[in-house]
């Protein structure tokens, strides 16, 4: 099934008028995303002729960090990129997607903070901002008002569940989106002259399998987190936005229990079709390695000797040094991000339920 652009902006305008009474901001705000985009394109168009190694440049052996928002992923990737394992995508080279456009943007990135769509994101989480690594997710919406978080944040608040306008199973892009992060990457690569992309996307809980068939030698580390813990604190974040934004607490309790519903049903389903296709042999083994959250804060030093050896890094003794503290660092850590289920109409026992096969297969 074929859902077209100018489908998803009527729709979202719709949404965002009657959900939260806004009617004339997102048509200002959408012609001027126009402008930028249009201005991006041109860019984009430019690099291609001054910068000929875009043509030749190739994305070898990709570190892709998978799972849930709030199962230590970013924390995985910001580490791995700060540590040398490769080179990440910051917020602004989503949005600004030129080379050529980013050197002009650079010295002006301060000034641009003040109109990212970062300042709404909650800080109890981690912090974020036009040059922090972040999730290349985040790009399908800048590129295509496409992908999960166009679903979560604004179309779950729909009468109708659209969900299926981004079930691959239903509207597959994958061909659309790995060619646009292939874009995307070479562009991060030439610019911080890195060799190795170390990306990370929640997306591909639904699409390992193509995605190991265009990119076949990818390490992508999947993380599991118990679902008592990662979904609510999902639901947090998510909300934590919206809050910021529009007063999510304050619009009706029957909105806010319906788009509670419909992401709660979406963070179920990523964790259960990665699980899917793992356990039905889809995905190869040899492209993935299992990453659980408890490892990563109670035994940090032997979990990066088993990632140092999967994705084949060579390690320096400054490395070593730096895991070593970070494990130390990590037993004491006390996430500031505060949840509780009630707040959200769930109990363990329907979490349990709903992701019984997570645990069985990855948690017990």
């Amino acid at each position: 099934m074929q859902v077209s652009l100018f489908k998803r902006i009527i729709t979202t305008y719709i949404i965002i008028g009657r959900t939260f009474k806004k009617w004339l901001f997102p048509i200002l705000v959408g012609f001027f995303l126009i402008i930028i985009r249009l201005i991006i394109f041109f860019f984009m168009a430019l690099d291609y002729i001054f910068i000929p190694s875009l043509w030749i440049k190739k994305i070898k052996n990709p570190i892709i960090i998978v799972g849930n928002p709030r199962s230590g992923t970013t924390f995985l990737q910001r580490f791995l990129v700060k540590n040398g394992f490769g080179e990440g995508t910051q917020l602004w080279q989503m949005i600004y997607s030129s080379i050529l456009l980013q050197k002009i943007l650079k010295p002006i990135l301060p000034l641009l903070e003040h109109i990212s769509p970062a300042k709404h994101h909650s800080t109890d989480a981690h912090k974020t901002s036009l040059t922090s690594v972040e999730t290349d997710d985040a790009s399908m919406l800048f590129r295509f008002f496409d992908g999960f978080f166009l679903y979560g944040f604004l179309l779950s608040w729909s009468k109708n569940n659209l969900f299926y306008w981004f079930d691959p199973k239903k509207r597959d892009n994958t061909k659309r989106d790995f060619n646009w992060f292939e874009s995307l990457w070479k562009r991060v690569l030439i610019s911080n002259k890195g060799n190795r992309i170390v990306a990370k996307l929640f997306s591909l809980s639904t699409t390992s399998p193509q995605f190991i068939k265009k990119f076949p030698d990818a390490k992508i580390l999947y993380m599991v987190r118990d679902p008592i813990n990662v979904i609510p604190s999902g639901l947090s974040l998510v909300t934590g936005v919206l809050d910021k934004m529009f007063g999510f607490w304050t619009l009706p309790e029957v909105d806010r229990k319906r788009f509670i519903s419909r992401l709660y049903n979406a963070l179920v389903e990523l964790q259960l079709r990665f699980h899917d296709d793992w356990t039905s042999n889809r995905i190869s083994k040899s492209n993935v390695m299992i990453v659980r959250f408890d490892e990563m804060m109670n035994d940090f030093d032997s979990l990066m000797d088993k990632i140092i050896n999967f994705t084949g890094h060579k390690p320096s003794q400054d490395l070593l040094n730096k895991i070593k503290i970070t494990s130390n660092k990590q037993k004491l850590f006390k996430s500031n991000h505060k949840y509780n289920l009630e707040k959200f109409g769930l109990n363990e026992d329907m979490i349990k339920n709903d992701c019984k096969d997570i645990y069985e297969t990855f948690i017990n």
